[in-house]
């Protein structure tokens, strides 16, 4: 029996190992304001890292929504410091200033950002057989495994990243694309942010075997950089759809949860309008199936204090109502204030 509280425990203090690694996206996080002098001394360091970064021929940054969220200036900041955020937004917004006018597309293919591998113009079209469950998943992951275009898009050593778990779970767990640690091995949330996402996933009282867990995407965006990921374009999770909806026809979860933004825009379709911050926590669909929105893993990663600690616990706690896992009082009070 896994201890409650040693779990919980655990999660709060995560290790933000992201915070310590050579990537401007991880960088970045910093720039949530803490305190004034604080604030200061990690803006500076900041800024030159990301000036030696780009003086070394870093032109192009992967940034996530909530990312972008953290580096906004506040409207209360120290004298000084909206100068210095302001010139490290300029650095960020370069790498969108040569992309505005695309090249004209040959309109039977759709490259994928940032590589020069085109994707076919129509996605796969998957005709699930008949037989039982475990029948079915094998024959799907064969398929997906042998996919053409899947195994053109991977890198030297990567692997296709099909999914795992339990192939008759309640719960479906889905994010946006595999990273550097999933094709590896082959598996889905297996860096940091998984390992937070098994915690969680315990703190419910299931085990991680008990759920499933997959990407829209089926292998690791490509992109021209030796370090960090790249979000995968809406084109490049609409090829793979196919194959997410045959896996949940297959499980048939009672929830489907989405992790993320990125992967809220792969399921429901890009809005421009669509805030995640406003979004999660309330139930939506994706065919027949509810739709529960929450935050990455890697955002807690980011920005783990514990009142989004408590939001993503909040989401979970509907969750479990909503398949009718027991719930106690001590679960019902993960991460609230202590009187």
């Amino acid at each position: 029996m896994v201890d409650m509280s040693d779990l919980l425990l655990s999660w709060m203090h995560c290790e933000k190992s992201l915070n310590n690694c050579n990537q401007i996206n991880s960088l970045l996080i910093l720039l949530n304001p803490i305190s004034d002098k604080a604030m200061n001394a990690e803006l500076n360091a900041i800024y030159e890292e990301l000036i030696r970064l780009k003086t070394a021929g870093a032109e192009r940054i992967y940034l996530e929504d909530e990312t972008m969220e953290l580096i906004q200036v506040k409207e209360a900041a120290p004298p000084g410091q909206a100068n210095l955020s302001q010139e490290l937004q300029s650095i960020i917004e370069t790498k969108s200033t040569s992309t505005k006018e695309a090249p004209k597309q040959n309109p039977s293919t759709k490259p994928a950002a940032g590589v020069g591998k085109p994707l076919p113009a129509e996605a796969p079209v998957v005709e699930l057989p008949s037989g039982d469950t475990e029948t079915r998943m094998n024959w799907l992951r064969e398929r997906v495994e042998n996919c053409p275009t899947c195994n053109e898009h991977l890198s030297s050593f990567g692997k296709i990243v099909f999914g795992t778990g339990n192939p008759n779970a309640d719960i479906f767990f889905c994010g946006e694309a595999p990273g550097a640690d999933e094709e590896k091995t082959g598996e889905p949330f297996v860096g940091p942010a998984g390992k937070l996402l098994t915690k969680i996933i315990q703190a419910t009282g299931l085990q991680r075997s008990d759920v499933y867990i997959g990407n829209i995407l089926k292998w690791r965006p490509e992109h021209d950089k030796p370090y960090g990921n790249r979000p995968p374009t809406i084109e490049e999770m609409n090829f793979c759809l196919p194959y997410l909806k045959a896996q949940i026809e297959i499980v048939q979860p009672k929830v489907i949860i989405a992790l993320g933004n990125t992967a809220v825009n792969g399921l429901l379709g890009p809005d421009p309008h669509r805030k995640l911050s406003q979004i999660r926590g309330q139930w939506h669909t994706f065919g027949a199936t509810p739709l529960m929105i929450t935050f990455h893993p890697s955002y807690l990663l980011r920005n783990g204090t514990m009142g989004t600690k408590r939001k993503v616990w909040e989401d979970m706690l509907k969750v479990m109502e909503k398949i009718g896992l027991n719930i106690s009082d001590k679960q019902r009070g993960f991460f609230l204030p202590k009187n």
